[in-house]
């Protein structure tokens, strides 16, 4: 039996205020919805982007009282739909999360995964990201299962596609779907990101979906856009380029097997003894 999935990835630029992005991404769903699409994916910091980790820390809200993640629940149930939250901050107990949700047609939340590599960096042209002081990294991957049609879905968050090691697993353990949401830099996208992208498509043997925040956002920061939809075979199928837009494609989950017995190397993985 043929198995599809219509996917589509929503690309924007996420304001300082979740209720006018969330304007923005309700009318994305219904472009998406009127292609035909049911399982639709939104970028890392889905409904806003702050200046600085005092601003996320002092906004961010539980899972019950994030206005984001219950409005988002209400249109997946109303609109009967699959919607990947790319990521929202969630505070818990002791600590805050960068935390990705997929929720179901019936608005329930089905999977959750936080953030496991935290982006910590100093670029090259002296832009300083320190993503641990203002979240606390996840420690467990996360394959979500749709039931119709039996398809697998890895759970990643951007700086995660710098870890080949979590795709290979997630690939070993039945994934045939990986998605990136994310909200990457546009000092590293233009030498980075199709290549990082394609290269764990091709490693995997899977589809890699990648919806990204693009422009310039309230807060300063700017955001490479590029969305892609990106085959087994390593073939983009759709990229948004740098414009707010919604692009789609139904993806044929036989080209995963296909792809896997063409280059079995996920049956290969060793690990190697070092004499250094």
């Amino acid at each position: 039996m043929k198995r599809f999935l219509s996917i589509a990835c929503l690309q924007y630029t996420s304001t300082k205020d979740e209720l006018i992005t969330l304007n923005t991404i309700k009318k994305l769903i219904n472009k998406a919805i009127e292609a035909g699409a049911d399982f639709i994916t939104l970028p890392e910091c889905s409904t806003s982007l702050q200046e600085n980790s005092v601003f996320t820390k002092n906004l961010a809200k539980s899972e019950n009282e994030n206005i984001s993640l219950q409005y988002l629940k209400k249109i997946a149930k109303s609109k009967s739909i699959y919607i990947l939250i790319g990521s929202l901050p969630i505070k818990l107990l002791n600590k805050l999360v960068n935390r990705s949700f997929l929720i179901g047609p019936n608005g329930k939340i089905l999977y959750k995964y936080d953030k496991i590599h935290l982006y910590d960096v100093i670029l090259p042209n002296g832009d300083t990201f320190r993503e641990s002081d203002t979240y606390s990294g996840g420690k467990t991957a996360v394959i979500a299962k749709i039931k119709t049609n039996n398809i697998k879905i890895g759970m990643t968050i951007c700086y995660d596609l710098r870890f080949p090691r979590l795709y290979q697993d997630l690939a070993l353990n039945g994934a045939e779907i990986i998605v990136v949401p994310s909200a990457f830099s546009n000092v590293t996208g233009p030498v980075h990101w199709h290549t990082l992208l394609r290269a764990r498509a091709i490693e995997t043997g899977s589809f890699i979906i990648a919806p990204a925040q693009t422009g310039k956002h309230e807060c300063g920061r700017i955001s490479y856009g590029h969305s892609l939809i990106i085959s087994p075979w390593g073939q983009i199928l759709k990229d948004a380029k740098t414009k707010v837009c919604m692009i789609s494609s139904k993806i044929d989950l036989d080209e995963v097997v296909a792809a896997r017995k063409a280059i079995p190397n996920l049956h290969c993985i060793k690990k190697y003894s070092t004499d250094f």
